[in-house]
């Protein structure tokens, strides 16, 4: 597979979080301001591009010849929480008022099941470093394109709240404009035709 393949594959057609429903919760969580989503999306590219070379190394360095396969799910989780405590650090100290916006989200990157999942997909499509790495990053633009578009559309939607129905406001128009927009990115993989 092709690297540019990988890549549009992962941000449009099967984007992480609209396509393949994994890493709702901070998308959910953290997308109520534009400048949140933005923040909240690059520690999660840091994270997961990161985290798909440590994984990728640890995995065919360390597990795979020693036969210690069964612990990926475990070493996975421990090299991804390490590397969400250096960002968190890093964030803390360098833009304190994003790190208070984020909150308790932050530190849920740790088991955000889609930097765990893209880790894990990445070894059982059996990339090389480059293919995984590629993943990594593309996989982390796709969730934050996905969380900043729908940032924006919250943001409209709070501007225009008088003339959203008393009953639909709040949760269930959230909840209803994120379906809306899954079904958008779903239009990229050609469902329907």
């Amino acid at each position: 597979m092709s690297l540019m393949m990988i890549f549009v594959s992962a941000i449009l057609v099967n984007n992480i979080v609209l396509s393949q429903f994994l890493g709702i919760c901070p998308f959910l969580g953290v997308s109520k301001k534009i400048s949140t989503a933005v923040g909240m999306g690059f520690a999660v590219m840091f994270v997961m591009t990161l985290s798909s070379i440590a994984t990728w190394l640890v995995y065919y360095k360390l597990l795979l010849p020693h036969h210690l396969e069964f612990m990926i799910t475990v070493v996975f989780i421990l090299v991804i929480a390490s590397l969400v405590q250096m960002v968190e650090i890093i964030i803390k100290k360098t833009a304190p008022a994003l790190y208070q916006a984020l909150g308790i989200f932050l530190p849920l990157i740790t088991t955000n099941c889609a930097v765990l999942g893209i880790a894990i997909l990445a070894i059982q499509k059996n990339f090389t470093l480059l293919n995984a790495v590629c993943f990594g990053l593309a996989n982390a633009i796709g969730f934050t394109v996905a969380i900043i578009l729908f940032a924006g559309l919250r943001e409209r939607i709070n501007t225009a709240n008088h003339s959203i129905p008393p009953a639909l406001r709040g949760t269930p128009i959230v909840l209803i404009t994120a379906a809306l927009l899954s079904l958008a990115f779903m239009g990229f993989s050609g469902i329907g035709h």
